[in-house]
């Protein structure tokens, strides 16, 4: 057996006995947009028997608990997550919000009229009154590259005031740091803690001292999309966070799974068990419970 082999066996083992937790990952996605999705476009059952094996994987290395990051108006689909979490126990949390990356392809029309605090108001009435019987444990929402136009702008502000009335954690895909540092000034004008922002994808942004100036403002910077291609890099990440004294305020996560409909058989499915079997291992093994437990509950609560 090979060492490298031997020890992603020996840390899978280890992490198996430890309960974790995957802050950004999909398990279904419609890359249709806002104007042409609808009820119909994929067979639930079908994604279920996709999914199922590939969540049961990833519950025997550890993980209790996933956060399925798919907007409304991008596939999300509550009822499935439910069904999925009751069948495999992983617990499945899913999200309220939209999404305005992508050049706003995925923001519904009436986003587009409406004022900030209206659709705060929307998100709040899916917190409270639940999503087909499931409440979203967090807000997820998407910008373009900074500096952030008008549309963006409002929908920060919207997830800002919806996580002041609920409490909840806001997830923002944001891809440079200057479309980051914007959001944190937004959020923090409507009386938002930083710690309840997520920089989602800050592997993208290649200017470790951004990422160290948003930790240390308090906000969470999360390097996700982990995988055998980009391991190296996010590897540099999370060791240049720890050697600054800032790997407190670092989330890991894979952004896998996607079944995409309108693919055959959904697609590639990517499975959730690469960071367990192959990233883990190459981490200090101090950091693990820090970055797939402690951290994750930090910034979304839930212990």
């Amino acid at each position: 057996m090979h060492r490298r082999e031997f020890l992603a066996g020996f840390a899978s083992s280890l992490l198996a006995q430890e309960k974790s937790i995957l802050v950004h990952e999909h398990i279904l996605v419609d890359f249709i947009g806002a104007d042409q999705i609808r009820p119909g476009r994929y067979d639930p059952e079908e994604v279920f028997r996709v999914a199922r094996p590939k969540l049961e994987e990833v519950r025997r290395l550890g993980c209790v608990r996933l956060l399925e990051c798919t907007p409304n108006y991008l596939g999300r689909d509550a009822r499935l997550c439910r069904r999925l979490e009751e069948a495999t126990g992983v617990e499945i949390w899913t999200n309220t919000g939209l999404y305005g990356a992508a050049n706003h392809k995925f923001v519904p029309a009436y986003a587009r009229r409406e004022a900030a605090e209206e659709l705060a108001r929307r998100w709040i009435a899916e917190f409270e009154q639940g999503i087909d019987g499931v409440q979203p444990r967090f807000i997820k929402t998407g910008v373009n590259k900074g500096p952030l136009d008008e549309l963006d702008r409002k929908l920060v502000r919207a997830a800002a005031l919806a996580s002041r009335a609920t409490g909840l954690t806001i997830a923002s895909h944001t891809g440079d740091g200057a479309a980051a540092l914007e959001q944190i000034e937004i959020v923090a004008r409507e009386g938002v803690a930083a710690e309840k922002f997520v920089w989602v994808h800050a592997q993208n942004e290649r200017d470790h001292a951004i990422h160290e100036r948003l930790a240390r403002a308090g906000a969470w910077v999360e390097f996700d999309g982990i995988s055998e291609k980009t391991a190296d890099w996010h590897l540099a990440c999370v060791k240049h966070m720890a050697g600054a004294g800032l790997l407190g305020r670092v989330l890991i996560s894979q952004d896998a799974g996607w079944y995409r409909v309108g693919e055959p058989g959904g697609g590639a499915f990517r499975g959730y068990t690469y960071i367990y079997t192959d990233f883990i291992p190459r981490l200090e093994p101090s950091w693990r419970r820090r970055l797939l437990w402690e951290n994750p509950i930090a910034a979304f609560g839930g212990a």
